[in-house]
């Protein structure tokens, strides 16, 4: 299929290259793009896929007095799982309230707000190399160590949708900045936030045609109207070497650049 990324991706940033459909599962060796909220592609990235419909559903498998066991396709979207908890009175996805994109991506990437992260309460997944279980998988802040296709994924999800973190989960989001954007552009680094170290260099707001760091949140690029490839990366590439340059701290990219 033919996927015009101007329009798909949300930072609206890209050309029409075609995406191969994935409806079944098996190996692929290209990237699987999910719902390209965290990706800046380039007029030349390499092989693309995108998972069917086949994998965007959430089966309940086990229903006892303690949890529930969910099995979620990973072309499910985050919305969808939260509002699925949500209805259900389901605590562990209150987070995804403010989170775009499907499992497969989230799981990518181990995406999460404050001490909450999507592996918590993960069982298992199912990969183009067979299932894998949570405890063989060596998750840790905004990382996952694998590096294949992932099709759907387990979770045990106990009873108590948690409102009250819902409502704080929400207000922690508040301050990011609208408009098109991949979210943060970098990692936080261990006892520092990107957002911080960008502003300290002068940074903030600093703009190349029209691709911005954001004046509400550094960590921000935002595609104002028809931002290229090119002046993203500028930023992006500008801001790791004024914080290098600065702090000595090699920020390290959340977004993915095809």
């Amino acid at each position: 299929m033919i996927i015009d990324f101007k329009k798909y991706s949300s930072v609206r940033i890209g050309q029409a290259f075609e995406v191969e459909v994935l409806d079944s599962v098996g190996e692929f060796d290209g990237f699987i793009i999910g719902g390209a909220n965290n990706l800046l592609v380039s007029d030349r990235p390499k092989k693309m896929g995108i998972l069917g419909e086949e994998f965007n559903f959430i089966k309940i498998l086990d229903k006892n007095a303690d949890f529930t066991t969910l099995q979620i396709g990973c072309a499910t979207k985050s919305s969808t799982m939260y509002q699925f908890a949500k209805k259900h009175n389901l605590k562990g996805f209150e987070f995804l309230t403010k989170i775009p994109g499907k499992l497969g991506g989230l799981l990518k990437m181990n995406a999460g707000l404050k001490d909450c992260n999507i592996s918590t309460n993960l069982s298992k997944i199912m990969t183009a190399k067979g299932e894998i279980k949570r405890e063989d998988i060596d998750f840790a802040y905004r990382f996952c160590p694998l590096e294949m296709p992932l099709f759907w994924a387990e979770f045990k999800l106990k009873y108590g949708f948690d409102n009250e973190k819902d409502q704080l989960l929400k207000l922690a989001r508040s301050n990011q900045p609208s408009g098109a954007s991949f979210g943060s552009i970098f990692k936080n680094p261990k006892n520092d936030f990107a957002g911080r170290l960008i502003e300290a260099v002068g940074l903030k707001g600093f703009s190349k045609n029209d691709a911005k760091l954001s004046e509400k949140h550094a960590n921000f690029l935002i595609n104002q109207k028809n931002a290229s490839f090119e002046d993203a990366l500028f930023l992006i590439e500008l801001a790791k070497k004024r914080v290098l340059e600065e702090f000595g701290i090699l920020l390290e990219n959340e977004v993915i650049i095809l």
